[in-house]
């Protein structure tokens, strides 16, 4: 507690500058609020003047947080129980609840992270925002907004996906110096940048098309043929040597003008083809018999598998098409939106958002496949057990057609002979990535396009 009180307290430091503006500390009732006196403690040594809020008092603090009590109580420090009136804050520290919060924040807590919200102040939270559940992301009645948020030991899964990066601010990480948490095996890890360096490799001048592998999109049904044509150009554009759109739709197009390059067949054709290296199917796909026969004859095949969309939808609704995809040998990679995940693990959607790893972790166990969970913090998983969430991204990619992207991207690293583990992570990455450089360079967030995203994917992807 010593050391996480320090290390909260040099950050607040930096955040509250040399304004002689004072600084308001929330103790709660549990270590978090412990946590709290000893940044409040050190403040006051840096002759920072301090107000501790504490609705419930600090005297009956036990263990750590009594002798943090003890040690505020010994040089000074007092306690108030609510907020005063007419401050002009320099910073609020959060220490009212910490990572073991189970239930809603109720009475004076409760008033307490309204007011804190309505402030015009910089807010920097210890370990987790108050009321944000620290393993899901899940916002338990309601929740601090802070502008930083310092977290101790390790990285917790709820700061980075659901409601999590809405409320946790700038995120930094203090490991306490403790030596398990440089040596201990994480349950999970994070997909950052570099995830891209190696993706794939530089390409030789002796090459022809065949070298990049072919991939086949089916879906496009009857008023959905955008969807495989996005997810085409965008296995195109991410390097694919050949790729052939199947659609559905009797009345389906001749040739995409916007994008000539691609090949475009009936959906039988596609998956009559002998030459793919990989195989996405679901994009604009539809519930029609023609599309579970289509899906069950491409769960037949023994290619690198792509499952997105209705084809998600279809193994859902027909047990038989989920034993067939679990006992693929090739490997299978599935991309749900929330909604699709709780189609396949029978629950509510809520269910799902509530404890997204878990939902990822048993989607990936029961299909026997990688998948992605996709959201705010986008969670890939692996039958083993592995987890990972995504870092990159942003709002603008809220906005049609871009999961069919994320299926092209996928789908053009799996032909490149990238192994699933890689492709999955690389292409979820990249996927944000591609939407976080749009926004640097004034495109976005209102407006994005999937189509914009594709072009920068590329560029990324030839950076080096």
């Amino acid at each position: 507690m010593e050391r996480a009180g320090l290390a909260a307290a040099e950050l607040a430091r930096s955040l509250a500058g040399e304004s002689g503006k004072p600084v308001l500390v929330l103790a709660g009732p549990g270590n978090n609020g412990g946590d709290a006196l000893v940044v409040a403690r050190h403040l006051k040594a840096w002759w920072y003047p301090v107000t501790v809020v504490s609705p419930a008092g600090v005297e009956n603090y036990t263990g750590d947080a009594g002798a943090a009590s003890r040690a505020w109580q010994q040089a000074g420090g007092t306690t108030v129980p609510s907020i005063p009136p007419g401050q002009d804050w320099s910073l609020v520290v959060d220490g009212l609840f910490g990572i073991g919060l189970r239930r809603e924040p109720a009475g004076d807590h409760a008033i307490l992270i309204e007011e804190v919200n309505a402030l015009d102040a910089p807010v920097l939270a210890l370990d987790v925002p108050s009321g944000l559940d620290a393993d899901s992301g899940r916002v338990i009645g309601s929740a601090i907004a802070a502008d930083h948020t310092i977290t101790f030991i390790a990285l917790k899964p709820g700061l980075l996906t659901l409601d999590g990066p809405d409320h946790c601010g700038n995120i930094h990480l203090a490991d306490l110096g403790l030596e398990e948490a440089a040596t201990a095996a994480p349950h999970g890890v994070l997909i950052g940048d570099g995830v891209l360096a190696h993706l794939l490799p530089q390409r030789p001048r002796n090459s022809h098309k065949g070298s990049y592998g072919s991939a086949g999109i089916v879906g496009g049904a009857h008023g959905m043929g955008g969807a495989v044509l996005l997810a085409a150009r965008a296995a195109l554009k991410c390097g694919t040597g050949r790729v052939y759109a199947g659609l559905l739709a009797d009345d389906q197009p001749l040739l995409d003008p916007l994008q000539p390059e691609l090949m475009l067949r009936p959906a039988d054709g596609v998956l009559r083809l002998d030459h793919l290296t990989a195989l996405a199917i679901g994009p604009g796909l539809g519930d029609s018999p023609d599309a579970a026969e289509y899906l069950d004859w491409a769960l037949e095949k023994n290619l690198p598998l792509v499952l997105d969309a209705d084809a998600l939808n279809l193994v859902a609704a027909f047990p038989e098409l989920g034993k067939r995809l679990k006992q693929r040998s090739a490997p299978s990679i599935l991309t749900p939106h929330p909604a699709e995940a709780a189609r396949l693990l029978g629950l509510t959607t809520e269910t799902v958002q509530g404890d997204r790893v878990t939902a990822v972790l048993n989607i990936a166990r029961e299909y026997q496949a990688g998948v992605v969970l996709k959201g705010c913090g986008s969670l890939c998983a692996w039958p083993d057990g592995h987890w990972a969430i995504n870092t990159s991204g942003n709002p603008g990619m809220a906005a049609a057609g871009m999961g069919d992207v994320l299926t092209g991207i996928i789908v053009a690293l799996l032909a490149q002979g990238v192994d699933e583990r890689h492709a999955l992570s690389g292409a979820v990455y990249l996927h944000g990535a591609a939407a976080d450089r749009l926004l640097r360079t004034g495109t976005g967030p209102i407006g994005l396009t999937a189509s914009e995203v594709i072009d920068a994917a590329r560029r990324l992807l030839n950076r080096n």
